[in-house]
């Protein structure tokens, strides 16, 4: 049974009370991540191309609350800048509250408790958990019901840090010991508080109302809410995470690392159940939307910047970049490539060692070979940029053949200028095209030539200088010391 499946099962044997309440998400986000040794936010750290809290935003946005709130401290304005695009921020439901002094868990979901109406169920996050799920997270809504409590919890082979779940004999939850507060026996204790819980805001603010700094850190633990809730015989119930990679939380860069390597892994699994060919999964890079056809193979050490659009029998080979790409049907981009807003017509190849900049636009069954860059030019189908060429704000026609080494000269530096080729022309190798320039259909230009001005449709254009050998000429030869 899949841990999506399983979660749901052990929701239903704890009878969740019917008739959730509207949910609001608090995101716990004031860490200052002294151990990451960096200027940049913790929860501004990237996972997968994306700051961390990002992550923890598109899966409350997913839960579809009420409001976020996000409780933010060290980074300041630096966090909340970063994020005043976001859908929930356009939705007008992301709020943002300053935690001025880091007092604890307890002392951060306080400053946004007055802005929560008392009917509401609380659910809270982190902002350095990037990698929980929908599913988790509507199971634990649905566990809490409607007056309840529900706590996610885990049991790690080395719990080491983390708060323990300790327990009656009948198996009912008293409280949460943190590690430093722990006794030698409840140290080993296996069953851990993620610190992601659901809660009534209403009882939420008496209780936090309530905490005292009783502790090693000297600090206002939420965790200590739920004595409290347990001396009100308000049942606390747990839902286990069965896939622990779910609450690994980020303090510095190796577990930043660890946590990258599963969302890599997740990703891959997805296209993989889509019938994706990924020839090494731990060696490949998902970020960002992704769309696949059928029969879509990706070599080694390629990586995906979303959105990004493969369609069927795509072939993508080993160390090849694409970002906010669209590839069509049967085409294959060979090794070494870049591709970035770039947009691939079917039936083509691209590469080796090709660039496709913003604004390419490839037609079906064009080629672009190696070391040839695109950028800001359509190129029409069947045409062929094979070799060593660079082609910048053009336009070519179908069936045109351009030549190894030319360039379109479109920049007189001050502005940008475009070259027009028809159908069918042919370009020799070793060409100038000084833009504003238009190349006419069926035209042939003579390999070494620099087209200044515009060549007819079917004729053969020439600009060459006269070849001249001078017979007395000698060349200088060293003098010898």
């Amino acid at each position: 049974m899949s841990p999506p499946a399983k979660r749901a099962r052990q929701a239903r044997r704890q009878r969740a009370a019917p008739g959730t309440p509207p949910l609001t998400v608090v995101i716990l986000a004031a860490g200052q991540g002294t151990r990451m040794r960096s200027a940049l936010p913790k929860v501004l750290q990237p996972l997968a191309g994306r700051p961390l809290l990002e992550h923890v935003l598109e899966v409350a946005a997913s839960l579809q609350p009420a409001a976020i709130h996000v409780v933010y401290g060290h980074g300041g304005e630096r966090v909340r800048e970063q994020f005043v695009a976001a859908p929930a921020a356009a939705a007008g439901a992301l709020r943002w509250t300053r935690q001025a002094e880091q007092l604890g868990t307890g002392h951060a979901l306080a400053q946004a408790l007055p802005a929560i109406a008392a009917g509401q169920q609380v659910l809270v996050l982190y902002g350095d958990v990037p990698l929980l799920r929908t599913g988790t997270l509507r199971a634990l809504c649905e566990l809490a019901g409607a007056d309840g409590v529900a706590l996610l919890t885990a049991n790690l082979e080395q719990p080491a840090g983390y708060g323990r779940i300790v327990r009656d004999r009948s198996g009912a939850i008293r409280r949460i010991i943190e590690h430093g507060d722990a006794s030698a026996r409840e140290r080993r204790i296996r069953e851990i508080n993620t610190g992601v819980l659901v809660a009534p805001a209403s009882r939420m603010r008496d209780w936090l109302q309530r905490l005292q700094p009783r502790n090693a850190q000297g600090e206002y633990y939420l965790t200590d809410i739920i004595a409290l809730a347990v001396r009100e015989r308000l049942r606390v119930r747990t839902l286990d995470a069965a896939d622990t990679t779910e609450i690994l939380g980020i303090n510095d860069k190796q577990q930043l690392a660890q946590a990258e390597a599963v969302y890599r892994w997740r990703r891959a699994q997805e296209l993989m159940s889509c019938g994706v060919t990924i020839v090494d999964p731990a060696r490949i890079d998902l970020r960002g939307s992704i769309e696949v056809g059928a029969d879509v193979l990706l070599d080694v050490n390629v990586v995906l910047e979303g959105p990004v659009r493969l369609r069927d029998g795509v072939q993508i080979g080993p160390n090849c970049v694409l970002s906010r790409a669209t590839i069509g049907a049967n085409t294959r981009v060979y090794a070494n490539c870049l591709l970035q807003d770039a947009e691939v017509g079917a039936d083509c190849r691209i590469g080796p060692y090709a660039r496709l900049r913003p604004g390419a636009r490839i037609a079906a069954g064009a080629h672009i070979g190696n070391f040839v860059e695109i950028k800001n030019s359509h190129i029409g189908a069947d045409s062929k940029v094979n070799h060593l060429s660079y082609v910048g704000d053009a336009t070519i026609g179908a069936g045109v053949n351009v030549g190894a080494g030319t360039i379109t000269c479109n920049y007189d530096g001050a502005d940008k200028w475009q070259t027009r080729i028809g159908d069918r022309a042919f370009i020799g190798s070793g060409t100038m095209l000084v833009a504003p320039v238009t190349v006419g259909a069926e035209a042939t230009i003579g390999a070494g030539s620099t087209i200044t001005a515009d060549a007819p449709a079917g004729k053969l254009t020439l600009a060459r200088s006269r070849q001249l050998t001078i017979e007395e000429w000698q060349r200088r030869k060293k003098t010898p010391r």
